[in-house]
């Protein structure tokens, strides 16, 4: 470990406010890139005037919701605040709805937009100009304790939760995950040899949205921890992720999920590399993470991790299929649960999978409480189920559910595919080759795609909807 991370990480035993301050950025020099997109760069001296001129117009309010498209305006807005002592609300959607339910838990907010936004609640425009010219100011140092938002759970499992984080979490988290991915700077400012991503000065290439906890860790909180170049633009589509790969200098590191992932290898032909490539938000199959190594020539490590407990653990996942636990990080079994600790998770977290210890801070993944299911008897997790599924040809996308139960009917799994050219009857023929007939989806509905969110998440309530209405 980096003299710097070894700083960082000190006290993992002290709880996060005790008395530690953390600046906003490690960018070193004031011509760093702390942003780019294109033409545009963003130096460490213009992201401290920025900063500074932006937290002088927040409102006097103590919450903001920050809906900056463009993740350089959106950590500007995350660092003015925090320069402000404002909690950044990120709510997990920009629905109207979800947004106006926030709003009215925490009346005293305030949003900030570089888009146009119909809501409930005061909204500051982003600025057009902001000084480019002047001495830049200090690098500010936070208290470790001082909250810095509240996040929500997705709602894949119900309906969504505030989880707080302070300021101190977030910056040991993003410490002990850049010497985990080899993104730390050794001691003494030199560049790290050629390992994963050459540390230094690697751009972060995100196609998943910074409000999300995954987003936010590994393209803001690295970024800014890390002295690395963030790429500003908000990317969904293929061909916008590989322009921006083939413009962006090296080192490259692709932040993405598997569905990104699963769409960019449907056309591998031409694809620039990548570095690093990590892969979040739902379970990575061997042969799709061996399928990206090959495809982008550099490494892919999976992250583990939850909202609530923030990011927990890494794996290669096309050579190793058990998870090791970041600095900082351990877990205990205790009351039938299994719950993480340490300097980088805010107290002591639940976890929401299940897990089986493999000694030394290593552990399987089994897969989360609420996916397993027992039919006649019978038991299997529902990421089983979907992996089967998934691995039909054909199936393009798809997912099994158990909805509520009915009064006194037996409640029977259901599921929902994604395949243009098959039937029902030749899917159900393929699962009958795969799985327990007692798990075979009653009802199976076709349906043009799926309502996965920006990081392909799909909301239970969602899948449920799409069961009571046939598929639409």
């Amino acid at each position: 470990m980096t003299d710097g991370a070894r700083a960082g990480l000190a006290g993992a035993a002290r709880h996060a406010g005790a008395g530690a301050a953390y600046p906003i950025t490690r960018h070193r020099g004031g011509d760093d890139i702390v942003a780019r997109n294109g033409q545009f760069t963003a130096t460490r001296d213009k992201f401290l005037r920025d900063t500074a001129a932006l937290a002088a117009r927040l409102p006097e309010r103590r919450y903001v919701i920050n809906l900056c498209a463009d993740r350089y305006r959106f950590m500007v807005g995350f660092a003015a605040a925090l320069c402000r002592g404002q909690i950044s609300l990120l709510p997990s959607s920009d629905a109207p709805g979800v947004l106006a339910a926030v709003a009215a838990d925490y009346p005293d907010v305030f949003g900030l937009t570089d888009t146009p936004a119909t809501v409930s609640f005061p909204v500051l425009a982003y600025p057009e100009h902001l000084p480019a010219a002047g001495a830049p100011p200090g690098v500010p140092a936070i208290p470790g304790n001082q909250p810095a938002l509240i996040l929500f759970t997705s709602g894949s499992t119900g309906r969504p939760a505030p989880v707080p984080k302070t300021w101190g979490v977030l910056v040991r988290s993003a410490l002990a995950a850049g010497e985990r991915l080899g993104l730390a700077e050794p001691a003494g400012g030199g560049r790290a040899g050629a390992g994963r991503a050459a540390a230094g000065r690697a751009t972060l290439i995100g196609t998943v949205p910074h409000q999300h906890s995954y987003g936010l860790e590994s393209t803001i909180m690295l970024g800014l921890q890390h002295g690395l170049a963030v790429h500003s633009g908000g990317l969904l589509y293929p061909a916008d992720i590989r322009a921006v790969l083939a413009a962006a200098p090296r080192p490259r590191v692709l932040v993405t999920t598997p569905v990104h992932l699963k769409a960019l290898l449907a056309e591998p032909a031409d694809m620039p590399g990548a570095d690093l490539i990590l892969s979040a938000t739902a379970p990575l199959p061997e042969a799709l993470a061996q399928r990206a190594e090959a495809c982008f020539g550099g490494e892919l490590i999976e992250i583990y991790g939850c909202t609530e407990a923030g990011q927990v653990a890494t794996r290669r996942s096309a050579r190793d299929s058990l998870w090791h636990c970041l600095e900082g990080v351990s877990l205990s079994l205790r009351g039938g649960g299994t719950w993480a600790s340490g300097a980088a998770v805010e107290g002591v977290a639940l976890l929401q999978d299940v897990i089986e210890p493999a000694g030394q801070g290593r552990f399987h993944l089994v897969g989360r409480a609420a996916d397993l299911v027992n039919v006649a008897g019978k038991r299997a997790s529902l990421a089983h189920l979907n992996h089967q599924l998934l691995s039909i040809d054909g199936v393009r996308d798809g997912a099994f559910v158990m909805p509520e139960p009915d009064g006194g009917h037996v409640t029977r799994l259901a599921a929902v595919a994604v395949a243009p050219g098959l039937l029902p009857a030749d899917i159900l023929a393929a699962l009958r080759r795969l799985i327990d007939p007692a798990f075979l989806p009653r009802p199976l509905v076709m349906v043009a795609d799926l309502p996965r969110n920006a990081v392909g998440k799909l909301p239970r309530a969602a899948l449920l909807a799409l069961l009571r209405g046939g598929g639409g």
